[in-house]
């Protein structure tokens, strides 16, 4: 299962590990080595290559290093976020994960998980937070990695990374599978900073200052956002790029619902171009739930290139985490909290 996992990826084509090269070669050794894996979800950037060194860098710096929080709460966070946005792909692979490393049901962990479940929308989870002070930066710079990585899979992978025509009796040994691989290679050690050298230094954007106490994590998302606004800087109508912001910038983060009558009255001004772009965009970042293949034929019509679309997609997709963690909010220093999360 493993070895044809980059076959889920629709609509793009992963570059194949024996083809890769320059910047695309980096980060796939870096996580064979330190991620156990090149999962499909990291893969399926290939097609840009400073996108994927952004995906990597977010999901090296927030979830792989053990930092002070850990692994298992990370993972918890990752799980929680996940169950937010209904992407079943990734609530899969972390629950299983987070079994792995925890057992089910600690409860510790999984009053982390339920936390992380509330930073979706305005106002945020409320009440204590369920882990130590320090370790607020690590596991909310977590989230907005999955609040990224949910929109992008959403997009570009089926429902879980277990074959849909494989008995239902082996879904969970496969997940187990799955888990156990994602470890580091024997003797791999993950030093938080290590995979910063992939982008340019950028300033850390103000929505994210609560990372500012992490220094590695707050260089992964500085320079992630800078190097995903630049790539669709070179190519995305400003008049999408406007667009998508002013929606974002009243989106309390509550999906806009079943229907979707409320996007086409935001694109009908646009001239036809700019106007299949700007609706794919504003699906993925504020309903992915709603993408059809023809919203993506409709933007191959307009760009045609593997390139393009991941360009799109990973801009849309951390524009809208960015804005979700403009939301999160720092507990009252006066808050009781456990001294340990995991």
């Amino acid at each position: 299962m493993l070895k044809g996992s980059l076959k889920q990826i629709r609509h793009v084509t992963a570059v194949p590990p024996q083809q890769a090269r320059g910047l695309v070669a980096d980060v796939y050794r870096g996580a064979r080595r330190e991620f156990g894996i090149l999962a499909p979800p990291l893969a399926l950037h290939s097609p840009a290559p400073e996108v994927l060194a952004a995906c990597w860098m977010l999901l090296r710096e927030t979830l792989l290093v053990e930092g002070r929080a850990g692994r298992a709460a990370k993972e918890a966070v990752a799980t929680g976020v996940s169950q937010a946005n209904a992407c079943a792909y990734c609530v899969d692979v972390h629950r299983a994960k987070l079994q792995t490393l925890s057992g089910p049901d600690t409860p510790a962990l999984a009053a982390v998980t339920d936390w992380a479940r509330g930073l979706t929308t305005a106002g945020g989870p409320s009440g204590a937070v369920p882990f130590a002070a320090g370790h607020l930066p690590e596991l909310l710079a977590t989230a907005v990695t999955f609040h990224y990585l949910n929109r992008m899979v959403l997009l570009f992978l089926p429902d879980s990374p277990v074959p849909a025509a494989a008995p239902r009796a082996g879904h969970g040994p496969a997940l187990r599978i799955v888990a156990r691989a994602m470890r580091p290679d024997a003797g791999a050690t993950v030093t938080a900073g290590a995979a910063l050298g992939l982008l340019p230094a950028a300033p850390l954007p103000a929505a994210l200052a609560w990372a500012r106490p992490e220094p590695a994590v707050a260089g992964a998302l500085s320079r992630a956002v800078a190097g995903v606004d630049a790539a669709a800087e070179r190519w995305v109508p400003e008049a999408v790029r406007e667009l998508l912001h002013a929606e974002l910038a009243v989106s309390d983060g509550t999906p806009p619902g079943p229907s979707r009558a409320w996007l086409e009255p935001l694109v009908a001004p646009l001239d036809p171009a700019p106007r299949a772009v700007a609706r794919l965009a504003l699906l993925i970042a504020l309903a992915p739930y709603q993408i059809t293949d023809a919203d993506v034929t409709a933007f191959r019509g307009v760009r045609p290139g593997d390139r393009e679309l991941v360009e799109l997609a990973a801009w849309a997709s951390l524009t809208a985490a960015v804005r979700t963690a403009s939301r999160f909010a720092e507990p009252a220093p006066d808050t009781p909290r456990p001294t340990r999360t995991a």
